[in-house]
This record gives C-alpha cells, sequence and structure tokens, in this order.
C-alpha cells in the first residue's frame, strides 16, 4: 500500500470506523535510520489504533527502529515479510525472508527486546513454486518460539521472480485453508487473513476459522463499507457517521494540514485523492470524483471543496 495508507488517508479512514486497525505504509529501517524521521513517523492523536509496518533485515537495525517508533506512539509494529517488489528484494527484505525464518525470528526478538508493544509479522503461505504446508508451519513456528504472537497472512504464494507486485496479488491462487490450518495448528497464536476479501459477510465467514481479517485495497477503492465494522465487529452501537458527515469531519482537519505544512507545499490534493472511493456504487459517484479532482477548483485549497462536491451529485442529470 505505498503511497496509498499515508496519515491522510488514515485520518479518513478513521472518520469511518473507530475501531478497525489501521496500518501505515512500508517505512525501511534505512528511511528512518538516514532520512527524515517526522516525515515517516508523524501521524495525529485520531488514527489509534495505528500499527507501523516496517521493512529491514538487520536485527540491530530492526531494534533501533522499533525503539525510536515507540517512542513516537504507535500501537505495533509489523514486520514485512510479503512484499515482492524487485527494490525490496534488493534490499534483502519483504517476501523473500521467508526463506531465513531465522533471520526474521532474530529480527523479531530483537525488536521485542527493544519495545514493549506488541511486534507482528505480515507474510505469505509460501514463495515460488513451493506450495509444501511445511514451509508456511516452520516458518511461523519458527517466528512463534521467539515471541511473536500475531501472524497476518497474505493467502498466496509471493513469486519473487517473473511476477509484477500487482500479478502477485492477483494470479498466484488464494489458499484460505492454508491460514486455517495454522489457527488450528498453532491455536494460542492470533492468526490474521489477507487476501480477495471484500464483503462483511466474507469477513464473518472468515472469522469462524481465524482470528482477524485484513483488508487492503478494498478498503481503499470502498472506504464507505467499512462503516457498518464497528457495529458488526467490534459491538459499537454508535450511530454511523452517513457520507456526508464524514466529508463535514475531515474539513477541520485538512484545514489544520494546510495551515501547518502549507508553506512546504502540501496541496489539497494530498488529501482528497484519497477519498475519491468514498461515493463508490452511488449515483453520481462520477460527478463527485470530478470536482475532486479538478486541479483548477484544488487550487484554491479550499477544504469546503468537499461539500461542494457532495452537493454536486445531486446536480440535474447527473449519473454515474
Amino acid at each position: 500500500m505505498m503511497d496509498w495508507t499515508d496519515r491522510h488517508c488514515r485520518m479518513f479512514h478513521r472518520q469511518v470506523t473507530r475501531h478497525t486497525w489501521l496500518y501505515t505504509e512500508m517505512v525501511t529501517t534505512g528511511a528512518l535510520l538516514h532520512g527524515d524521521v517526522a516525515r515517516h513517523l508523524d501521524f495525529s492523536d485520531g488514527e489509534h489504533p495505528l500499527a507501523l509496518q516496517l521493512g529491514g533485515s538487520e536485527p540491530q537495525d530492526m531494534a533501533l527502529c522499533a525503539r525510536l517508533c515507540q517512542q513516537w506512539g504507535y500501537d505495533e509494529f509489523n514486520l514485512n515479510c510479503g512484499c515482492t517488489s524487485e527494490r525490496v528484494q534488493k534490499g534483502a527484505f519483504g517476501a523473500c525472508l521467508m526463506a531465513e525464518p531465522q533471520l526474521v525470528a532474530d529480527c523479531v526478538k530483537a525488536m521485542r527486546d527493544a519495545v514493549s508493544i506488541d511486534v507482528t509479522v505480515k507474510h505469505r503461505i509460501g514463495i515460488d513454486r513451493n506450495e509444501d504446508y511445511d514451509f508456511v508451519r516452520d516458518f511461523v513456528g519458527t517466528i512463534a518460539d521467539a515471541g511473536c504472537r500475531t501472524f497476518i497472512v497474505h493467502a498466496r504464494n509471493a513469486i519473487l521472480k517473473g511476477l509484477s507486485p500487482k500479478e502477485n496479488r492477483e494470479i498466484p491462487p488464494l489458499k484460505y485453508e492454508v491460514a486455517y490450518q495454522l489457527k488450528r495448528e498453532f491455536p494460542d497464536l492470533e492468526i490474521i487473513i489477507n487476501g480477495g476479501i471484500k464483503s462483511d459477510d466474507e469477513i464473518a465467514g472468515h472469522l469462524a476459522h481465524v482470528d482477524g481479517v485484513m483488508l487492503g485495497r478494498e478498503a481503499y477503492h470502498n472506504p464507505y463499507a467499512m462503516a457498518t465494522y464497528d457495529a458488526r465487529f467490534y459491538g459499537d452501537a454508535t450511530p454511523v457517521k452517513t457520507r456526508e458527515e464524514v466529508l463535514a469531519a475531515m474539513i477541520p482537519y485538512i484545514q489544520s494540514q494546510l495551515d501547518q505544512f502549507g508553506s512546504r507545499g502540501l496541496k489539497l490534493n494530498s488529501i482528497t485523492r484519497h477519498m475519491l472511493g468514498l461515493m463508490a456504487g452511488l449515483p453520481g459517484a462520477r460527478a463527485f470524483r470530478q470536482v475532486l479532482s479538478d486541479s483548477k477548483k484544488l487550487a484554491g485549497a479550499d477544504p469546503a471543496l468537499l461539500l461542494e462536491a457532495f452537493a454536486g451529485m445531486r446536480g440535474p442529470g447527473q449519473t454515474d
């Protein structure tokens, strides 16, 4: 979810769901140790509960970054062992780490020794053509021995050569039963399933077998689908915000961000680009997207553009 789940996206999603855990983009250890820490780690208090996803493979570096991130106030650290991009592989982390479970275990142990909050691991069910269940079982078992209690299982193999990251999300077949089997074999671990899941009913079906469900691109492209999660999955009877109320709640946040960072070049589009899917499936959704994508209107840097876009959906003859 690089370039997608930044702090503005997360703050928008938090207006839709109060309890669902949100995850950052993957941040590499190199970016934190040698780059602009505030740019990578800053977030708003309203984003909690919030997990930071780290990419790296050097235990000492992982520990240093985990300690830094705990000081910043994150609720969980997640080690990425699932990304398939060539750039990530060249850095010797991501899905290729599944071939080195002891190294992952060393990273987890170093991080757990450095911080007091949860350290979790996101991974695939195999790499390349290795579809042997024993491979992922041994991977999980080795890392669990290092103290990791939560595993987010993207239920596809990772093909390290020959497929793009997009193809890796679509071509390797989904095998949810592998995640289910991990839960049966490791009943004391928290197993969270990921991959190709969209509807509430699908989520509920998986929760009969595992402890949690992670959504990625579906949540981004159809964010209002999350509006039912608090009541259905967290037992929160708080009235659900309407789409218009979500937009209204974002206006003061956007204004504060423009006031704070405007001199450094923050553009209105940096925030509104994450909101284009809010009206997905509704008549007039196209008109809504057009207003929020209009460069001339965006140049005015007026957060009230959100309500103008909403009002435009009800204009004469507007259909999606």
